[in-house]
């Protein structure tokens, strides 16, 4: 079982230990994609949806998720992060939100996790806000587009 990072030689989880790893700069983003329909889409860019101004709610809610994810995901590290961002790109034609997240950190362990966190808090909390009107929103494509440093340096989705 050693091969595994996250287990022991018996089998039980464990955190890694990355005391030894050096500090590098770091950087991930990813990207998701909320559905609705367009009588929910039309409200949504009105801002005139029950609950408020949805984007706003969002992004504030996943910048606090990419923070909390150490709480979340039992194995991960809590990282000093240096910036989060979180982005929407609204897509008219489609009825569609795509959600992009950025996290940055100088450490010793990746912050993807941080950034997939940060899009699907972000997607839920859209969800949340638009449920009253629409019950079968559509959260989808969640994943990491972008990561750099670390020993496994850059990697950039197709």
């Amino acid at each position: 079982m050693s091969e595994f990072s996250h287990l022991d030689t018996d089998g039980n989880a464990v955190m890694v230990d990355v005391s030894p790893k050096k500090d590098t700069f770091r950087k991930a983003i990813a990207k998701g994609k909320v559905l609705l329909n367009m009588e929910t889409f039309e409200l949504l860019q009105k801002k005139a949806l029950p609950k408020g101004d949805v984007l706003n709610t969002a992004k504030i809610a996943g910048i606090m998720g990419a923070k909390e994810t150490h709480r979340l995901i039992p194995l991960c590290h809590p990282l000093a992060i240096s910036y989060v961002d979180v982005r929407f790109n609204i897509d008219a034609e489609n009825t569609l939100i795509e959600i992009e997240s950025e996290v940055r950190t100088t450490g010793k362990t990746g912050i993807e996790m941080e950034a997939i966190i940060a899009v699907q808090i972000a997607a839920a909390t859209i969800y949340d806000m638009c449920k009253a009107v629409q019950k079968d929103i559509v959260i989808t494509d969640c994943r990491l587009v972008y990561k750099e440093g670390g020993k496994s340096g850059i990697f950039q989705a197709d």
